[in-house]
């Protein structure tokens, strides 16, 4: 049995599941405070609903099946997790001259280039905040995947170098610092 596969998922009290059946397989629909998220599971896992939890099966245990029963109920509970507190993503702009503002929904990027750059949230659901320095920048939805989605997008922008440290970071993330030419020398 998976470790993570066999727990159930709790289910708290404003959050409702709606499980129905398709052709691809099952389809779950979660409503709660933030919004409502929809997600089709494959076939081979069976959702229960039994009291106020929602209880994960597989049909065979063959290694593929083993993988996807694990996997399905992390992206269950991480709906569940969307829909009560939402997830967020914060990150970091290094560098003189670089920074964020917002158009709108859309993220308009100034950091180094001849251009600005400009980026669009990909849903309604998913949205991004600026401080008022416009260096710091936060990324806020219910949608797990689309919220790391988008902000490794912002990253991959202008990815931190490793000698002076300029670009975008994650805000809990750590850049190793490289020693330049002349400190080398030595």
């Amino acid at each position: 049995m998976s470790r993570v596969g066999k727990n159930p998922v709790e289910l708290p009290e404003k959050v409702e599941a709606i499980i129905t059946d398709s052709p691809s397989g099952q389809v779950v629909k979660v409503k709660g405070p933030k919004g409502e998220l929809e997600t089709i599971f494959r076939k081979e896992i069976k959702i229960a609903k039994e009291d106020k939890k929602l209880v994960l099966s597989r049909i065979s245990n063959e290694k593929l099946v083993k993988s996807l029963h694990g996997m399905s109920r992390a992206m269950l509970h991480n709906m569940i997790v969307g829909v009560t507190q939402g997830f967020k993503k914060e990150l970091d702009i290094v560098g003189v001259g670089y920074r964020a503002q917002l158009q709108g929904s859309k993220l308009v990027l100034q950091i180094g280039y001849s251009h600005q750059v400009e980026i669009e949230p990909p849903n309604k659901d998913t949205k991004i905040e600026v401080d008022k320095n416009q260096t710091h920048i936060v990324v806020v939805g219910i949608h797990k995947q689309a919220v790391g989605d988008l902000a490794s997008r912002i990253r991959d922008v202008r990815l931190p170098e490793p000698y002076k440290g300029k670009g975008i970071k994650y805000s809990d993330e750590r850049i190793r610092r490289k020693v330049g030419k002349s400190a080398a020398k030595k």
